[in-house]
């Protein structure tokens, strides 16, 4: 907490539907000896997580039908917009001066950075608080920036358009409304809002810029679906349960959920995440892409992040300016991916043994370079070993068996039990244990003696392992 104007962090990392740790620290007043540490339950302004809701109202229209299509042109919902768009030429064409072609500032453009709309409206600050309809009357005489869907361009005015035209579709009209009935209630997220009343201030921790000096609590008007809102991170753990699927209550069914945390588009190195999506960034770390919103508001730093296929979340609310240096969130991934990796593959269930063992016992060998030893572990569940000169010049002795997870009838798993990711040095190649962990092995059916003839791995490529009557015997070498 050494960082100039950093008063008060709290952090919460979700696993599921389980809060697994939280971490809270500094004083909620850093102006105030006597200030207590915050707690989960501190509000902090989010600033651009404010833009995860806007999206969020996208998707569940597009699932009521409200919506035809996630790339309707936005010119469907208010009729009167209008651009100019000076970097779309259509090809082929001899005429004099540059021709449009149709590029059109879609939905879900708008809703992942690839709007090309500009960043704020002409001549306009966060504080403006003019209406939609004169928003649009701006945009009439202003350009795009980028041709929309060619390059990633941060635009926060693109967010705030599309809340307040997608509310005007609605039975509620009001975008603020809109969100609390369907989102916040249903989550149970009470400590989240728009409004800086006097409650709310009395709960925030006090937010300073990176002088020490207090930020002020400014309200930020038609832009507030961008970056207005408050919350904490209880309430922001369970939104990040809604949206892996885990918490009791869903916001959106599974496929529009996976379309939802999809990127569209990898940046270029001068933007500031790898690739966008609706609404995130994404990371890449450690073999994973981080889905992450950051936002930071005078006085205020926020990150939401996921990692989809862990089921995992992070998020990190500051009142004061993020930390100079190393990413925290980065960081924090750093340590937690491999620890979770860990812990997954500590907890996964013991491989399951088939009802017998004797059909899939022997020796087995593929094209006499490689040979296998296939024999039941201490419960019954099947191990395969490999063997021969080979397999011990390459192979370290901790790697060389596998266990055999029974599926059905005569197919295995291959489970490798180690961490991930791990790879094991052959020759001048490299081995991913990642790839052989959850392949399939099919055994051949069984003969008159009641056993396999052999197996195949059609995963790895691998056919024709094939059974050997004895043990081989190798000469020294």
């Amino acid at each position: 907490m050494s960082a100039p104007g950093l008063a008060a962090m709290s952090a919460v990392v979700i696993h599921n539907d389980t809060v697994l740790w939280t971490g809270n620290f500094g004083r909620k007043n850093g102006s105030d000896p006597n200030s207590g540490t915050p707690n989960e339950y501190t509000m902090y302004r989010i600033s651009s997580i404010s833009k995860v809701f806007p999206v969020l109202m996208l998707y569940r229209l597009w699932e009521e039908g409200t919506v035809a299509s996630l790339d309707d042109p936005l010119e469907l919902y208010a009729s009167t917009f209008t651009i100019r768009n000076p970097l779309g030429l259509m090809d082929g064409l001899e005429e004099v001066g540059p021709a449009p072609r149709p590029s059109p500032v879609t939905l879900r453009r708008m809703a992942s950075q690839l709007s090309g709309l500009p960043r704020r409206l002409r001549s306009t600050s966060l504080l403006w608080r003019g209406s939609t309809q004169e928003a649009l009357n701006l945009l009439k005489d202003d350009v795009l920036v980028v041709d929309p869907g060619t390059r990633c361009h941060y635009s926060t005015l693109a967010f705030s358009l599309l809340a307040h035209v997608l509310a005007a579709h609605t039975t509620q009209g009001d975008y603020q409304r809109w969100i609390s009935e369907n989102v916040l209630e249903p989550l149970g997220m009470g400590d989240t809002g728009f409004d800086l009343t006097p409650s709310v201030r009395a709960r925030l921790a006090a937010g300073f810029y990176g002088s020490g000096r207090p930020a002020p609590l400014y309200d930020l008007g038609w832009y507030r679906p961008s970056g207005q809102m408050y919350s904490t991170p209880a309430d922001l753990a369970k939104l990040a349960m809604a949206l892996l699927g885990s918490g009791p209550q869903r916001l959106l069914r599974p496929d529009a959920a996976k379309t939802l945390l999809a990127p569209l588009l990898a940046c270029p190195g001068a933007y500031f995440a790898n690739e966008t999506g609706t609404p995130w960034e994404f990371h890449a770390q450690r073999g994973y892409r981080v889905v992450r919103k950051d936002g930071d508001l005078d006085g205020y730093a926020a990150t939401f992040s996921l990692v989809p296929p862990l089921r995992l979340g992070l998020v990190l609310l500051l009142a004061g300016p993020r930390p100079p240096g190393p990413d925290l969130v980065a960081q924090a991934y750093d340590v937690l991916l491999p620890a979770m990796e860990r812990a997954l593959r500590e907890a996964e269930r013991s491989p399951a043994p088939p009802p017998s063992a004797r059909p899939f016992a022997g020796y087995f060998t593929f094209a006499n370079q490689t040979f296998y030893e296939v024999h039941a572990g201490p419960a019954g569940e099947l191990r395969l070993r490999q063997f021969g000169p080979r397999v011990e010049a390459l192979v370290p002795p901790a790697f060389r068996t596998l266990a055999l997870r029974h599926v059905r009838g005569r197919v295995f798993q291959l489970h490798v039990a180690r961490e991930f990711p791990c790879a094991l040095p052959l020759g001048d190649a490299w081995l991913s244990l990642e790839a052989q962990h959850g392949q399939l092995v099919n055994f051949y059916p069984l003969d008159g003696h009641g056993l396999s003839p052999g197996f195949d791995v059609p995963g790895l490529n691998t056919y024709q392992v094939l059974r050997v009557q004895h043990k081989p015997v190798f000469k020294a070498q």
